[in-house]
């Protein structure tokens, strides 16, 4: 596999992701680790589907200890973070200083052998997060106030980690991508217990709450986390963590079409710089010198 075709895969993770918001609304009103259990124990039977058709796949669920700490503590510590974030921030606020974790993942980048920061990653995850907090502030009054600190603390810890998950996945590039079935399946089980222990039970109450819940498991909480995988292990590290900044931009685009939002010139201006901003990060990959 080339790092372009791994690069790309790893972008397919972001515009899965930014059907997130969608389809999550259309789940009703399901609780957040209950809906977390039950997407990613779609998601974990979406990769062991995988693993049960090719033999001997199953062994890749045999991994070191750290391979389980960085796998598991990234998926479950990044969203129950951002759960409780949301629960004691503002979403808009919240939602901002979470979506730190693409410059995080671009500066933490220069740190793996092998790569190199360079002007345009720098300017282009930059620019990625002006048109992301000029998105926020077009639809939200972002106030940060005192009450609000601890739930600001944990979208930024929750930021961290993420980016902390998707560069270390980078250093245990051995680990086959085929684990993060056990990595998801530890999630669930993780995210039961929590709902078990804090939330009431809350069903689907329609036929599209249940598809929708399913479309979440097979793609944002299911292949996405396959595809990252394999643009943070194989593909250019720092053009996807750039490129990250459109999963709000495309959200609320789908948030606008399925008639949840409203569109608005901060949303136009978000689009310029965040695409102009992938662009530039992505210079060398999409202009590549010939011959």
């Amino acid at each position: 596999m080339t790092v372009r075709s791994a690069t790309l895969i790893g972008l397919s993770a972001i515009v899965m992701w930014s059907l997130l918001a969608v389809m999550t609304v259309a789940t009703g009103t399901i609780p957040p680790f209950q809906l977390a259990a039950m997407t990613f124990a779609i998601g974990a039977l979406v990769g062991a589907l995988g693993l049960l058709r090719r033999p001997g796949a199953v062994s890749s669920l045999k991994q070191s200890p750290l391979a389980w700490a960085v796998g598991v503590g990234g998926l479950f510590g990044y969203h129950a973070l951002y759960f409780l974030a949301l629960r004691l921030a503002p979403p808009a606020e919240a939602g901002l200083v979470n979506y730190l974790w693409p410059l995080l993942i671009v500066l933490f980048s220069s740190l793996l052998p092998g790569e190199t920061l360079r002007w345009h990653h720098l300017l282009g995850a930059l620019l990625g997060l002006i048109g992301t907090a000029l998105l926020f502030a077009g639809n939200a009054a972002v106030q940060f106030e005192r009450d609000h600190l601890l739930g600001l603390a944990a979208a930024f810890i929750a930021a961290f980690i993420w980016a902390c998950y998707s560069v270390m996945s980078r250093k245990l590039r051995a680990v086959p991508t085929d684990a993060v079935a056990g990595f998801c399946a530890a999630t669930a089980l993780l995210a039961a217990l929590v709902h078990v222990m804090v939330e009431e039970t809350v069903w689907p109450q329609s036929a599209l709450a249940w598809l929708s819940v399913l479309a979440l498991g097979i793609g944002p909480v299911g292949a996405a986390f396959y595809a990252w995988d394999i643009g943070m292990k194989r593909g250019d590290i720092r053009v996807i963590g750039a490129a990250s900044y459109a999963t709000p931009l495309l959200s609320t685009g789908f948030l606008i079409l399925a008639g949840y939002a409203q569109p608005s010139l901060a949303l136009g201006f978000a689009a310029v710089l965040i695409a102009g901003g992938g662009l530039i990060a992505a210079k060398d990959m999409v202009w590549r010198k010939r011959s």
